[in-house]
């Protein structure tokens, strides 16, 4: 079994699940699971954990992402994106009215905090049912604003009724219901044209394989090429060393007193995760527990 990361460029017209599926019978393994879905019609940056690397897709999908959006004005559908059912057109007057120092303005309006209502086409659950399936069956539900953040948009072009810009958020921003809120905004309705995901983890679209070279590399033999280390994602946060001394407690799961590890700091926020290894083997995650003093089990690699 292959233990890892691998970056997948999505391609459109693929489910996240669909990829997994692939991936399982090209790699010949069950354990595969994403981190971030990304709806059919996006492409970009997919983030597959392989084997024991499953065990961090939670952790993975509470991180900021990246994206290219293209927005189109005029149109409202029922999916917020052009796969949907068309619900309302904009009149000529709203288009009209319509500049592009305007359209800018209000496109950059949208950086920081706000409170963000997710699309009926979601996966969000409500009263133990998902949203889509309500949408599914024709029912609109009332859904409770979520608070996300929109760190940064750059690279903003418009063209005509065609806005295109790279936009930098937080875990849980849907760029689809963005797109409606910015054609909201300006009073004459958008849907979401175009998605693409530049960064995720840190991992840019430049690196990130298409389901057809995953496929090429397994028949090569040569796939373990492109799995990247469990460790690497975890970059973040600090190393530590456990001694052999150790190495018992570590093997076994068990809390961990200062005096078995190496490169712990003098003063430790509670809570804080380091990465563990012995002998230069990455094994687990441990959290310091500062009302014992000493390191918890947070995820084991063994």
């Amino acid at each position: 079994m292959t233990d890892g990361i691998l970056i997948i460029n999505k391609e459109p017209g693929f489910t996240s699940f669909d990829v997994v599926a692939k991936l399982r019978g090209i790699l010949h393994q069950k354990k595969i699971g994403h981190t971030g879905t990304l709806d059919p019609m996006a492409e970009g940056v997919l983030v597959v954990c392989l084997g024991k690397a499953t065990r961090l897709s939670n952790m993975l999908e509470s991180e900021d992402k990246r994206y290219r959006a293209l927005v189109r004005l005029g149109t409202a559908t029922d999916t917020e994106d052009v796969t949907g059912r068309v619900l309302h057109v904009a009149d000529e007057a709203s288009l009209a009215a319509l500049s592009e120092g305007r359209i800018r303005e209000t496109v950059l309006s949208f950086v920081g905090r706000y409170d963000q209502i997710p699309p009926m086409y979601s996966a969000i659950k409500k009263d133990g049912k998902k949203l889509y399936e309500y949408a599914r069956a024709g029912i609109e539900v009332e859904r409770e604003p979520r608070p996300v953040e929109i760190f940064e948009i750059e690279n903003l072009s418009v063209n005509g009724l065609d806005v295109s810009f790279d936009v930098h958020c937080s875990k849980g921003t849907y760029i689809r219901s963005l797109a409606r809120d910015i054609g909201e905004k300006l009073g004459c309705f958008a849907t979401l044209a175009g998605l693409t995901r530049s960064d995720a983890h840190g991992y840019s679209l430049a690196e990130a394989l298409t389901l057809d070279q995953v496929q090429k590399l397994a028949d090569a033999g040569e796939v373990e090429v492109c799995v990247k280390p469990m460790d690497e994602i975890m970059s973040g946060y600090d190393r530590l060393i456990v001694k052999p001394e150790g190495e018992k407690f570590l093997r076994n799961g068990n809390p961990l007193s200062p005096e078995l590890c190496e490169g712990l700091p003098e003063k430790c926020k509670d809570g804080t995760v380091f990465r563990v290894y012995f002998a230069d083997e990455f094994l687990a995650l441990y959290a310091w527990e500062s009302k014992n003093h000493r390191l918890k089990p947070y995820k084991m690699f063994l």
